[in-house]
């Protein structure tokens, strides 16, 4: 019971901590996206190593440095989150903070059409439901957008294929994180570097405020994952997956009542077209794991 109290406590601190994200980015200005997302895979990179030494996980990560498939998995998966993280942050701080959290709320339901396209799965009737139901909500966005809703679609697909590649990888959030910035800290770094070359570069530049900000990316980064670590060994899958809708929720709250972006009445019609498909696969997940664990064991 403990253990199940923490869990949410750790669930919820993580999920409000994305959920609030959209507050900490556009604090960054007049930083570009690409600036910062470069800024977050090599701060993230500095805490990590901090962390690493501090915890004495340095012979796991050499294990996995020598494992050539688990490096090629992480290698893709560094390359699908810094298109997850770019797209968010351009998102973010352009405008688009609801867009950017319908891109979560549908991202259960690419992660399922991805489990029937690349491991073969078959889904259940109400799940197809789902699907269409959501893909109908994205019909309507783009109509009301004048376009494909993309920042949603890119962090919804870069997000779903993120969390394929994890599971194919199966490593602890940390050790992930490490090797995935250490991937990318070169590419991050060596573009950090031009922009000062070309005198293009806010850090240190703009004031000690700024630069403590860049450099808390990586913090804001490794800390909620940390948390969600905590929370996924203690909780079920059922709990986990329902509260993985705080993050968007908050978000959607943050871009219409702070950020005050437009709603139109087929903005709304959208947003509850996708709710009601979230509902319906929710409850079928539901009422599958109930019955998978009523079902007595066999002979």
């Amino acid at each position: 019971m403990n253990d199940s109290r923490s869990g949410v406590g750790f669930g919820v601190a993580a999920y409000l901590c994305w959920g609030f994200f959209p507050l900490y980015w556009p604090l960054l200005d007049p930083a570009g996206s690409l600036e910062v997302l470069a800024h977050r895979f090599v701060w993230s990179m500095v805490f990590v190593l901090v962390a690493i030494t501090a915890m004495r996980k340095w012979p796991a990560i050499l294990a996995i440095a020598r494992d050539r498939r688990l490096m090629l998995i992480l290698g893709i998966a560094s390359v699908t989150i810094a298109f997850n993280w770019g797209g968010f942050i351009y998102g973010v701080t352009n405008g688009h903070v609801i867009e950017t959290s319908l891109g979560y709320f549908i991202n259960p339901l690419v992660t399922v059409l991805l489990g029937v396209f690349v491991l073969k799965e078959t889904l259940r009737p109400v799940q197809w439901l789902a699907v269409a139901i959501g893909a109908a909500a994205v019909v309507v966005l783009t109509i009301d957008y004048g376009r494909l809703p993309w920042v949603a679609l890119l962090v919804a697909f870069s997000f779903a294929i993120y969390g394929f590649l994890k599971k194919k990888a199966d490593l602890g959030a940390f050790e992930s994180l490490g090797m995935e910035t250490a991937i990318l800290f070169p590419v991050a770094l060596t573009f950090l570097i031009v922009l000062q070359l070309r005198g293009n570069l806010t850090f240190g530049h703009e004031g000690p405020a700024n630069m403590m900000l860049l450099i808390g990316t990586g913090i804001v980064t490794a800390i909620p994952l940390l948390l969600f670590g905590a929370a996924a060994t203690r909780l079920s899958l059922t709990t986990t997956g329902l509260l993985q809708y705080l993050g968007p929720i908050l978000q959607f709250a943050t871009g219409l009542l702070i950020f005050r972006e437009d709603m139109t009445g087929a903005r709304w019609a959208g947003f509850v077209l996708v709710w009601l498909a979230l509902a319906i696969f929710t409850v079928d997940a539901i009422s599958s794991r109930r019955r998978i664990v009523a079902e007595p064991a066999p002979l």
